[in-house]
């Protein structure tokens, strides 16, 4: 019996690590935001406000 639970402790610790590797890759996976404009979407939200003030 106690070759079952080491089986499933295997498993377990298995898992974990998978899940963690998946974790990992799907968080690179995301593009990063480079070169922003910061003035030139501050400048656009001023003209929505402005078009949506007339």
């Amino acid at each position: 019996m106690g070759v079952t639970a080491l089986k499933r402790k295997d498993q377990k610790n298995k898992a974990r690590a998978n899940n963690k590797i998946a974790r990992i890759k799907q968080l690179l996976r995301r593009p990063d935001i480079k070169n922003v404009d910061v003035d030139a979407i501050k400048a656009s939200f001023a003209e929505k406000k402005e078009q949506a003030a007339s």
